[in-house]
């Protein structure tokens, strides 16, 4: 950990515990949790969901596709980060693209994105507590203290707004409380990995303020044996604090202060080279000189303030969000035992963001309606050291993003069952930047002084490290996404809904622009243009045998113009990466979750999700022909994977004084390509999974044994296709498989946790 990191969180966690050294004296004691089993958390009823952005409503209530995880439900299916999840849902993967740790590449529904570049807007919006992150970096990291997870499918442009044509995913984590809470846990698993975290929650003026501490570890030995010299390979430490203060000074007003910072350094990717004569797909076997790195650094806050109001008695809400990312990473991009392409990034966010917005009713319609500003800053710089530092290319980009927009969503209660929604966001976004093309220099990132994270030693930045040698991009852009839906409830059992949602995109610029002779582009850095998005949803939500049994079920249809696309194509400077819109793509599909609690101790769970998709019209050349043709029209659209399917099996035991909770499960995903030439492929996936938890009936702790993956099945995050030359591992014929750089997930995992609850 840095000096300035720990400085941090020392002051931090000071200031924290000296908050709650007198907090405690002042708490009486309380009892006991009593023992529930995982049929009961995973078969509860009332999960209320922010997805409407009003208060109350609940998961079943909404109309349209949405899975929630209560914290409970959390713990019986061992979360541990977002793509922990990504298996358990139809349509839904929830990717770690692997280039360096914690970078998403989120897809739902088959829009998803194939890049680490963080001018590259994603399809899926991730939230935590109602702040937007509006880069893909620090998004898949371990996560802890948390009320619950909501995934959205489908545009939610009109409450959401931009890069939500996807869907959401919206996190929230706990509240400070005001009753004494004391939560723990300690975890080992194989690796070794070991974590611990701990939160206390609880008043310090009773009925005027409280406050809450968490904080969470994390030490990973590493799970990969790198064949290289046979170390072990992946090890990471990760610390998160997070502190929060809620004041409720009247009735009418609530307020939460929210302050974050999270500090995580690893290992670099366990990357494989799938070219002929090299690592066999399927395996775990990886060859890397290059051992890398991967620092994430962040601090975030957010304020946000609740105020009843009488009018329309209803909340006026605002939630202003601050968060500064720092990311520095290196890997062996050429994945063998070389040093054919090595490369070093910085990646420097810092982000604004305010929304305020009204909820209410007058007679029989619910308003929703609001403001919201956004502004991001972004520097990023790559280094490439090819042929072992031969040859050198350095480049990226700097930027100001901003986006305004106002929202208003009107349902409107025809009666008692039938309702009516009308909604709108209108978005003005702007985003200014500079590019510096990938290319040749004498200086590296770390310039005179090899200080890792380093990347400008004196002089100008602009001419020791970028070369902005292009005209500078100012990019306006604007929008009206409508949603218009109707949903009809003739009992509390039965919801059936169906909408039409415009989604937009925003365009951009590629801050890794390598254009040398790439037959997508050539020249100056280009601008590409927005995405938009017609989308259609039919849904039924359905409880039977008063709750015993549930079933949801969607069906989508989406037409995507201007689909945007970030193509790889090798390059003897490794690999262009050009983005560009491809054309109108349409995508369709159906999904249905379901349960059945077979008696009050027994429950089956089931998901199962298809999509098609494909190319109506083409305007870019992304079979890397060299012209515009019919094979790119039949090109797979990435990450587009047409089946995912799978089922959970959970039986409480009453024993020993106590419950065992027993859950196994499995989940399938089909296979698809990765990349738009569609050489480079994600496996299929059959993933198995099994979850052991003892708690006692008068106790404050359970135990819980649980297997993850359980059939040792391999499985990457991406498969760039590389040169085939030697240099990257090729052989130079085209009749083998060419050469690639696939960074390995991990297999197998067995591990213990013990939690502690007060």
């Amino acid at each position: 950990m840095s000096k300035k990191n720990g400085l941090r969180t020392g002051a931090a966690v000071g200031l924290a515990l000296s908050v709650f050294g007198g907090a405690l004296a002042l708490t009486p004691g309380t009892a006991w949790a009593q023992a529930t089993g995982a049929v009961g958390a995973l078969t509860e009823e009332d999960i209320v969901v922010t997805a409407t952005k009003r208060d109350d409503v609940l998961a079943q209530d909404v109309p349209g596709a949405i899975t929630a995880f209560s914290s409970e439900q959390l713990e019986a299916l061992n979360f541990d980060d977002l793509s922990s999840l990504s298996y358990t849902m139809p349509n839904v993967q929830l990717e770690d693209i692997g280039t360096a740790p914690g970078i998403a590449n989120f897809g739902i529904r088959g829009l998803g994105i194939n890049s680490s570049i963080p001018s590259v807007d994603p399809t899926v919006g991730v939230f935590v507590d109602g702040v937007y992150y509006g880069i893909n970096a620090g998004i898949v990291v371990d996560n802890f203290d948390l009320e619950a997870v909501e995934v959205l499918r489908g545009p939610q442009g009109t409450l959401y707004g931009r890069n939500v044509t996807g869907g959401a995913v919206l996190i929230r984590t706990t509240a400070p409380s005001d009753v004494f809470r004391m939560q723990a846990r300690a975890g080992y698993e194989t690796g070794p990995e070991w974590t611990a975290d701990f939160s206390i929650s609880g008043p310090l003026a009773p009925g005027l303020l409280s406050a809450k501490l968490a904080v969470y570890h994390n030490d990973d030995s590493g799970w990969f044996t790198n064949d290289f010299d046979g170390s072990q390979f992946g090890a990471s430490t990760l610390d998160i604090y997070r502190f929060a203060l809620r004041a409720t000074p009247t009735e009418n007003v609530d307020m939460i202060l929210r302050l974050e910072q999270g500090y995580g350094d690893s290992d670099g990717p366990a990357a494989q080279n799938h070219g002929f004569g090299q690592d066999e797909r399927g395996s775990f076997d990886f060859t890397v000189n290059n051992r890398g790195y991967a620092i994430g650094d962040w601090e975030q806050a957010i304020f946000e303030v609740n105020v009843d109001v009488p009018f329309g008695d209803g909340t006026i809400t605002n939630i202003a969000g601050w968060r500064d990312y720092e990311g520095y990473s290196s890997g062996d991009i050429d994945a063998t035992g070389g040093n054919g392409f090595h490369s070093r990034a910085v990646n420097l966010q810092e982000q604004w963001s305010n929304e305020l917005r009204y909820a209410g009713t007058f007679g029989p319609v619910d308003v929703t309606a609001g403001l919201y500003w956004f502004e991001q800053t972004l520097f990023y710089v790559e280094e490439r050291s090819i042929a072992g530092g031969a040859i050198f290319r350095v480049g990226g980009g700097n930027g100001t993003f901003s986006t305004e927009a106002a929202f208003a969503n009107f349902d409107w209660h025809l009666n008692e069952q039938l309702t009516l929604s009308l909604g709108a966001r209108y978005t003005q976004e702007e985003k200014d930047a500079q590019v510096s093309r990938i290319r040749g220099s004498t200086n590296d990132l770390d310039g005179a002084v090899v200080v890792p994270g380093e990347f400008m030693v004196g002089g100008n930045i602009d001419t020791q490290t970028l070369n902005y040698s292009d005209s500078p991009f100012d990019l306006r852009w604007h929008d009206l996404s409508p949603r218009v839906g109707i949903q009809w409830e003739p009992n509390p059992d039965t919801n059936l809904y169906a909408y039409f949602a415009q989604g937009f995109r925003a365009g951009g610029v590629n801050f890794r622009t390598t254009t040398l002779g790439s037959a997508l582009v050539s020249g100056a850095p280009q601008a590409f243009d927005p995405e938009e998005q017609d989308s259609f949803e039919i849904g039924w939500k359905q409880d039977f045998m008063d709750g015993r049994a549930r079933m949801n079920f969607a069906v989508f249809h989406n037409i995507i113009d201007n689909m945007q696309r970030e193509t790889n194509v090798p390059d003897p400077a490794g690999v262009q990466q050009v983005i560009v819109n491809a054309g109108e793509a349409e995508i369709q599909g159906a999904e249905l979750e379901a349960r059945f609690a077979v008696t009050d101790n027994f429950l089956l769970t089931m998901q199962v999700g298809y999509t098609h998709g494909e190319y109506n019209s083409v305007t870019a050349d992304l079979d890397n022909s060299g012209t515009v043709d019919a094979g790119d029209l039949d090109q797979d659209i990435p990450r587009l994977a047409p089946w995912t399917y799978g089922f959970n099996a959970i039986y409480d035991l009453p024993i020993f004084g106590g419950v065992l909770s027993s859950r196994v499960g499995y989940n399938h995903r089909d296979a698809s390509a990765y990349n738009d030439t569609n050489v480079g492929q994600l496996s299929d996936a059959d993933i198995w999974d099994a979850n052991f938890t003892y708690r006692p009936d008068q106790g404050n702790w359970s135990l819980a044994i649980y297997g993850d993956n359980l059939t040792d099945q391999a499985t990457w995050g991406g498969d760039t296709i590389l040169p085939d030359s030697p240099l990257f591992g090729g052989d130079g014929n085209p009749a083998n498989a060419p050469p690639t750089f696939s960074p390995l997930n991990e297999g197998r995992v067995i591990g213990i946790e013990l939690r502690l609850q007060y």
